[in-house]
């Protein structure tokens, strides 16, 4: 009889409790902080490998450096504060920078965003042994651009206008190193949109080993054509315009430089004849007289590391000779994982030329001395080389293509030791202390928040940084579901990667509504073991309202070998369509789901992705949402689209086979465009043609535009009425 009575008592408190349980809702998860994790980041190390400094923010004295001990964690010393540095509290610090010697700062403040990286604002540099703070230029000839110190802490160059300058610390005296700098037209220092958006950097000069040089691109894009866009909000629009290069359409004019700060010489380096290339990176090697020039042809597939003897006098363009050279029968990915040894006999490189991404130690005339990793499977970051240990630091995908994990690889005498750091499933990145003494490790898997813990070079950790404890705390509010990881074949036999998060309180019994979330292009997986934050959220509320919410990456995505990978390649968007047709199969044969209720959401690619499934793949979407999407290849930028496509003029079928505009008539679900006015990436351009197309073929859809909001589509509470248009639009329609 007790027993009874306690079992009552357990089932009713177990009913309580589910009732207890809050529910998700858009305000929740986009305009407030309820879901919002602690963050361990923002960190500068210092030279001794043993200390790291912060910005914080005080009433009593403003922005504050502050240096900290990474064994302890414990506050060693206030390096500098606004009030040291300005005099009062007013002028914020948005970032800053030590000389190589650590004597001096230099702050950035009035920061003012351009695109995705670059960026004007007023910079100062602060001496720590004088306390005097002085402007690098006069703030009336305008914002300055990429500030950085030369190696020896003497000097300080920056952008302004598109032309290079430089000043003397000593002499408190400003260089001009070029003068031709003209907007929309010729830019020296920087880089243009597309180098900026699809080889991820947008400062283009670098000093010299021994201060006395600075090396720099110059961008002719006078040939380029502009792109334009209506920026709303005046009773006459502004028209925002700038240099954009579409697939097949001309490329900046690219030209690298050397000034020599002392002659001001400036010279010329001679790229060869074919002026229609890439120069996705320059590096300087250990060697003053030797910049290494990256070197990518147009299909880039064809890279070359050339390198200067600036020691000798040369009467014309300087002369270059090749150490290294890789060609493919696709692409070539470049990154920034060249690294130089020390004794100048060779370097570190990564190539996928058997088949996987691994790093290589070469000799100096690109003959490969040792292959450092190996197996059927990628390195995904590099971290850096520590010369004096002959140590290289990386992540791969050797666990699995859905996780990522954090090694250390010596190479000595032809001997390689490679040891795995990381020890938890899931995804985990690392932060490494100059010198590689430390790194700061940051967890989490798809259940379960990152945290952040700090590590010795050997992998041991030394103490928890952020356990993210109040956010678990807070998450325990809500009936979440778990996101379970599983693989299903498509036609072709290949084994695709995926997740499932079911309703809340799933029924087998019972057949559900399914919303396939995506991005499913080069350079982006989606099913991967990590937590997601807001985005997750939003797929915990939408299994709160009787949905599965899945994914899969399908065969173009990363991790999982070149083959794999490249298998897209002059067809972006052929095999993907057809793999997520297979899956929409897949998951119509499961008797817990509704094969007529299938939907798709993506966003860039995944909203080309969604277009193409809500017209190739009709009969088994019936309701889409694509966000931002390319609808036409030919609309996008030269760099990404023709590294996958080639040009159109070379591919017409690739592109026009592939377009979502050219197949509007099979349209027949319920489909919903989402684009920003103002987004200089993914043009508005692409959702306004399909538009035409729509409208040309008779097919009602849905529409929604963002005035004034970039690719991000953010900002404010734009956001949570994305989010909110959406969901309202899956609970009407799917």
């Amino acid at each position: 009889m007790n027993k009874v009575i306690l079992s009552l008592a357990g089932f009713i408190l177990a009913i309580s409790s589910s009732l207890a349980q809050s529910n998700l809702t858009n305000q929740l998860i986009w305009a407030s902080p309820e879901f919002s994790g602690e963050f361990y980041g923002g960190l500068n190390s210092m030279n001794d490998g043993n200390h790291y400094t912060v910005l914080e923010e005080s009433d009593a004295v403003g922005a504050s450096i502050v240096k900290y001990s990474y064994l302890t964690g414990e506050k060693v010393a206030v390096v500098a504060t606004a009030k040291d540095i300005f005099g009062n509290t007013d002028i914020a610090i948005d970032d800053y920078s030590f000389s190589k010697d650590e004597t001096k700062l230099l702050i950035q403040t009035e920061t003012e965003s351009i695109y995705r990286h670059s960026f004007y604002a007023i910079y100062y540099v602060h001496d720590l042994t004088t306390k005097k703070t002085t402007p690098i230029s006069d703030k009336g000839k305008g914002k300055q651009r990429l500030a950085e110190f030369s190696p020896d802490g003497s000097k300080v160059a920056f952008v302004r206008n598109n032309n290079i300058f430089f000043v003397d610390l000593a002499l408190k005296q400003e260089e001009q190193v070029t003068r031709d700098g003209e907007n929309n037209k010729i830019i020296n220092g920087a880089t243009d949109w597309v180098y900026e958006e699809e080889f991820a950097f947008d400062k283009g000069f670098q000093w010299s080993p021994k201060s006395n040089r600075i090396a720099y691109y110059k961008f002719d894009e006078s040939k380029v054509k502009e792109f334009g866009m209506d920026m709303y909000g005046e009773l006459y629009p502004e028209r925002y315009t700038f240099k954009y290069p579409k697939a097949g359409e001309v490329n900046s004019t690219i030209s690298i430089h050397v000034y020599d700060v002392l002659s001001t010489a400036d010279r010329r380096l001679d790229l060869g004849s074919e002026n229609d290339i890439y120069i996705p990176r320059i590096k300087w090697t250990n060697n003053n007289d030797a910049l290494c020039v990256m070197r990518l042809n147009r299909h880039q597939n064809h890279l070359e590391f050339l390198v200067t003897d600036l020691s000798l006098i040369q009467p014309f363009d300087i002369a270059l000779k090749s150490i290294y050279d890789e060609k493919a029968d696709t692409y070539i990915d470049v990154n920034d994982a060249l690294s130089f040894l020390a004794d100048g006999t060779g370097f570190v490189w990564n190539s996928e030329r058997n088949g996987y991404n691994h790093l290589y130690h070469f000799d100096m005339t690109g003959k490969v001395v040792t292959q450092l990793t190996m197996g059927a499977w990628d390195v995904v970051d590099f971290y850096g080389f520590e010369p004096s240990t002959q140590t290289v630091y990386f992540s791969s995908s050797e666990v699995s293509a859905t996780e990522k994990h954090v090694y250390s690889c010596t190479f000595k005498k032809g001997k390689v030791k490679t040891n795995k750091l990381s020890t938890k499933a899931g995804v985990n990145d690392a932060t490494f202390s100059k010198g590689f003494k430390y790194y700061i490790l940051n967890h989490s898997d798809a259940n379960t928040p990152t945290t952040f813990s700090l590590h010795d070079q050997s992998g041991k950790m030394i103490r928890s940084l952020v356990d993210n404890s109040a956010l678990n705390e807070r998450l325990k509010k809500y009936n979440l579901t778990k996101r379970e990881f599983f693989t299903f074949k498509n036609s072709d036999g290949i084994d695709l990667n995926c997740w499932m998060m079911k309703p809340t309180n799933f029924d087998s019994n019972k057949k559900y509504p399914v919303l396939v979330a995506i991005y499913g292009g080069p350079g982006h997986n989606t099913v991967m073991n990590q937590w997601e934050g807001r985005n997750m959220m939003w797929h915990q509320l939408l299994c709160q309202e009787g949905y599965i919410v899945v994914s899969v990456d399908p065969r173009g995505t990363q991790y999982r070998g070149r083959d794999f990978k490249h298998a897209t390649y002059m067809n972006l968007g052929k095999l993907e369509t057809n793999d997520f047709i297979d899956f929409a199969k897949y998951l119509g044969q499961q008797s817990y789901v509704d094969s007529k209720r299938i939907g798709m959401q993506g966003w860039s690619y995944g909203g080309y992705m969604t277009s193409l499934c809500m017209t190739k793949g009709a009969d088994y979407y019936t309701t889409g949402i694509a966000v931002a999407p390319v609808t036409n290849w030919k609309y996008y930028d030269s760099v990404y689209t023709e590294r996958f496509m080639r040009t159109p003029q070379e591919n017409s079928g690739g592109y026009e086979n592939n377009s979502p505009i050219n197949f509007v008539s099979s349209l027949k679900g319920k489909y919903l465009l989402v684009h920003g006015s103002a987004d200089d990436n993914v043009h508005f351009q692409n959702t306004m043609d399909m538009i035409t197309a729509l409208v040309k073929a008779n097919k009602q859809f849905d529409l929604f535009v963002y005035p004034n909001k970039n690719h991000g589509i953010s900002g404010g509470t734009t956001r949570l009425h994305l989010f909110t248009k959406m969901t309202d639009y899956l609970k009407t329609n799917l």
